[in-house]
Order: C-alpha cells, then structure tokens, then sequence
C-alpha cells in the first residue's frame, strides 16, 4: 500500500496559502505519486495474508491459489478462475511403409 512521502510542510495560517507552501506540497504530491506503481499488485500466500489486515477494497495477487483476489471486508474473493495453460506444444507423426523397386 502506498503512503505520502514524509515531509516538513508548514501549516498555513489563515484562509490562503503562499505560493511557496503550494509549490512544496505540489512537489510532494509528485513525488510520492511517481513512487507509487498502479499498475504492481503485491503478492500473498495464504499463510501470509492470515496474519495480515487489509481495507476493503484491496486487490492482491495470492500465489497459493494463483489468482487476484479482491477484500470485501470479511474475505478475500477471487476475481477469477485459475487456469493452467499447456507449456509446450507436441507433435506426433508418422509416415507409412515406402518400397522402393530397382528395375
């Protein structure tokens, strides 16, 4: 889960903020948000995830059952069917009796 780079911003005083204080926590924001990748579902096993409290909403990746889990708020659901794909390809031929004559 992601989180807000620690920062040292000061506290605005009254109803405006200085450019200043703007372009600080705008920076911040930046940052913190080039740190977080959207797209990098963080992986759990289910031995894991027991001992684990997470909000609802949350998507995880469980590698004991192999598929993206959604929380509910009780219990993860998954999101999908796991399935095996075949890792390979096999092939099988054979050709019938060739007779050659010499005449």
């Amino acid at each position: 889960m992601s989180k807000l780079l620690p920062t040292r911003l000061p506290q605005a005083q009254g109803e405006s903020v200085s450019a200043n204080t703007f372009n600080r926590l705008v920076r911040v924001l930046e940052l913190s948000l080039g740190a977080q990748n959207p797209d990098d579902v963080q992986h759990f096993s289910a031995t894991e995830l027991s001992g684990l409290q997470f909000k609802s909403g949350a998507i995880i990746f469980n590698t004991t059952v192999e598929v993206h889990q959604a929380f509910d708020g009780n219990v993860f659901r998954d999101l999908y069917k796991h399935q095996t794909y075949p890792s390979g390809v096999e092939v099988s031929s054979a050709v019938g009796a060739v007779t050659i004559e010499i005449t």
